[in-house]
């Protein structure tokens, strides 16, 4: 990929769960890229970080915590690859709506939606914004730590000639068919390899995702907590 010459080099396999190790935070972007790990059960809740709002639009959010459920297993196929599916995220920065796309990534859409019906989502904080390299507000893990997910992994889908424009609804992993729970909106075109499920588009609220972006990180670095202190208040998926 090429970047702004202003700009740091990143590794661009960065939607990778962050590993637990002090490196990576201690290197930051030079050793550790824009990599996110989601290794382990991860279902103890982080102590919150505090909410900045710092961004014009966004408030508090709504009471209530991640319910931290664990699953033994990807979720049987239940959706209808044929059918159309959305979903609403209501965040404390206003609503993001995307459609899913079942037709080309069906185990993703079906775990999606599974977890949505669980209220997994709900109450959980997008724990990384990147305004750098490849532009991306990464969400989906309830301890808000990025090594957090439902407790089992599931394939990679729709990969071929994957592209990341503005608006895309992609899958951060922990490498080949390591998908769990988090996932990552993309609020301007990113050069991405296509090494991370699309799964759908944002269909309305790219405002408010380019407006949380505007806003920057908390500590103003490339990559980062948002300052805006993003939860999500819940999601729901619904079939068309």
């Amino acid at each position: 990929m090429t970047t702004d010459s202003q700009a740091p080099q990143f590794d661009v396999q960065p939607l990778r769960h962050r590993r637990p190790t002090r490196a990576l935070r201690r290197l930051g972007l030079a050793t550790a890229g824009l990599s996110i790990a989601i290794l382990g059960a991860g279902h103890a809740a982080a102590a919150p970080a505090p909410l900045h709002q710092a961004v014009a639009g966004c408030g508090a959010p709504v009471d209530g915590q991640p319910n931290g459920k664990q699953f033994p297993g990807e979720p049987p196929l239940s959706i209808d690859p044929g059918s159309g599916y959305s979903a609403t995220l209501q965040t404390n920065c206003g609503p993001i709506t995307v459609s899913l796309d079942a037709a080309n990534a069906p185990h993703t859409v079906n775990s999606f939606v599974f977890l949505a019906g669980q209220q997994y989502f709900d109450h959980s904080r997008c724990h990384r914004l990147t305004t750098a390299g490849i532009f991306v507000l990464q969400c989906g893990d309830p301890t808000g730590t990025g090594h957090g997910g439902p407790g089992y992994r599931f394939q990679d889908e729709n990969l071929a000639g994957a592209v990341y424009p503005a608006g895309t609804l992609a899958m951060a992993n922990s490498g080949p068919n390591s998908n769990g729970s988090q996932f990552f909106l993309v609020y301007k075109d990113s050069q991405l390899p296509a090494n991370y499920t699309p799964f759908g588009r944002v269909t309305g609220g790219m405002d408010v995702l380019q407006n949380i972006a505007g806003g920057g990180t908390a500590d103003g670095s490339p990559d980062g907590a948002p300052a805006a202190g993003v939860v999500l208040d819940s999601v729901a998926a619904d079939q068309n």
